[in-house]
């Protein structure tokens, strides 16, 4: 059930103010996203306005005679509200209200509207109930206790409407109780967040642009029934699954809260605490709807907020999402990437490449290690097959000379580490020499299987007294 009750649907008219460093065509991506944002909150655009400005008006934005004249559209057209795709200080907000006769909002009342709608979980709740109060708090300021002037409308409902009917004081201390029962939320999922770290389990969170198939594709690849829907911002509260891999590892797979352009700097500081799944993440799939009118903005975009969060240096991977619209569309912007797969997330073409390229960097996360296994212990390695890059079989009862056989194959493992995917191994003669000596120190009695192969922090535990040597992997995505 959405947070906002919507008895009708509100028309709205949407006004961009295109400066000078900024083209025509930028103003109609950022105005296009206005409109599907306009229409994820449950109202109708009926018309947009445009003005051309090399500085805007520190009273009303656009302009006196402009607010006349979009006060005349906004009578003709029967309007609700209107929507300015830059964000107002309290002032112009006011001054606005006053000249048109209604409602007067920017992108960011839009988006904590959706936000009130969506979000789910008790923190979620919490995070966007205070936004929404920060957001208001400075704009009672002339119009006394009562907000009655916003009684209805987009960004002017949701969490906290009968707090915000109250004086400034009592919206202060709820303010305040607010942050203090959001501090303890956090501790309790910052706590959580702890324990699964301990696991050493390798960590996935699903980035993206918003609305490009991030909740679809976590239902295709764990079988989950996640809500989603064609909406910006359907998705608000990390979900946290588990991925099942090759070679039977599991890894644990999160969705996040999307992203869009011009997405204000507090509302990134009011959901850090959701998003700071992402920083304990050991690979972002950055999902991207292929189909889109502009995805290298939408990218761009996504990057930018990384940035700002300092999360740009986790290995990404590119998942260009939705080819079941259009499958050379979505493989032509793949292949603009290094580390890129096309996929459908609605109909599941090409997942496996997608879990083959995350157990790569599964794989990619871990040192190399030399094992020496019983051969009775093929249970393991079975399990390893997977992550073996060398091995042979070591058998002293032999008499055909087994220690020279030794040699040369810790010869050509080393020859083979030098020139295996481009790894900065320094490989020396002490090298071998130690691994030589660890297996004669072993004095095995019974045939071994030695191998180079890729174990994790649960497996390195298990496999302990079987490891003879780990070499640090400088290899990066």
């Amino acid at each position: 059930m959405s947070l906002i009750e919507r008895s009708f649907q509100e028309k709205i008219v949407i006004v961009g103010v295109m400066s000078r460093d900024q083209s025509v065509d930028e103003l109609n991506v950022d105005l296009l996203e206005l409109k599907e944002l306009v229409r994820t909150a449950g109202a109708k655009v009926v018309d947009t306005i445009i003005q051309k400005r090399d500085v805007v008006d520190p009273n009303t934005y656009i302009g006196s005679g402009k607010a006349i004249e979009l006060k005349e559209i906004c009578y003709t057209l029967d309007v609700d509200t209107v929507v300015f795709d830059n964000d107002l200080s309290p002032v112009q907000q006011r001054n606005l209200e006053l000249i048109l006769g209604r409602t007067a909002i920017d992108r960011t009342a839009v988006i904590l509207d959706i936000f009130a709608q969506n979000a789910k979980s008790e923190q979620g709740k919490m995070q966007v109930e205070l936004a929404l109060l920060n957001y208001r708090l400075p704009r009672l300021r002339g119009r006394g206790i009562s907000l009655s002037q916003q009684g209805g409308g987009i960004g002017t409902r949701g969490p906290g409407e009968t707090q915000l009917e109250s004086d400034r004081r009592q919206l202060l201390a709820t303010k305040t109780r607010l942050e203090k029962r959001l501090r303890k939320l956090t501790i309790v999922a910052d706590t959580q967040r702890r324990l699964r770290n301990r696991t050493d389990q390798f960590r996935v969170s699903l980035v993206g642009y918003t609305n490009a198939g991030k909740s679809t594709l976590l239902n295709s690849l764990v079988e989950s029934d996640e809500y989603v829907a064609d909406q910006l911002f359907a998705t608000l509260d990390t979900k946290i699954k588990k991925l099942k891999i090759r070679d039977n590892s599991s890894i644990l797979i999160s969705d996040t809260v999307g992203f869009i352009r011009k997405l204000p700097h507090h509302l990134v500081e009011a959901f850090k605490s959701t998003l700071s799944e992402i920083e304990d993440s050991d690979l972002l799939v950055h999902v991207v709807d292929g189909t889109s009118e502009d995805p290298v903005r939408q990218i761009e975009a996504v990057e930018t907020v990384l940035n700002d969060l300092k999360l740009s240096d986790i290995p990404q991977l590119v998942a260009v999402n939705k080819s079941d619209k259009d499958r050379e569309l979505c493989r032509a912007l793949a292949e603009k990437f290094n580390f890129a797969v096309f996929v459908s997330a609605k109909d599941g073409f090409n997942l496996d490449r997608l879990r083959e390229m995350i157990y790569e960097a599964y794989l990619n996360s871990m040192d190399y290690t030399v094992v020496a296994i019983p051969e009775f212990r093929q249970d393991l390695i079975t399990k390893l097959q997977y992550r073996t890059y060398f091995n042979f079989r070591f058998d002293s009862s032999q008499e055909d000379e087994p220690l020279l056989e030794l040699t040369n194959n810790i010869a050509s493992l080393t020859n083979f580490i030098n020139v295996s995917g481009g790894v900065n191994f320094k490989i020396t003669d002490e090298f071998q020499q130690e691994l030589y000596d660890s297996v004669l120190l072993n004095n095995y009695t019974f045939p071994v299987v030695l191998a180079l192969t890729k174990i994790n922090t649960e497996e390195i535990r298990m496999l302990k007294k079987y490891i003879l040597k780990t070499i640090k992997n400088e290899l990066q995505i």
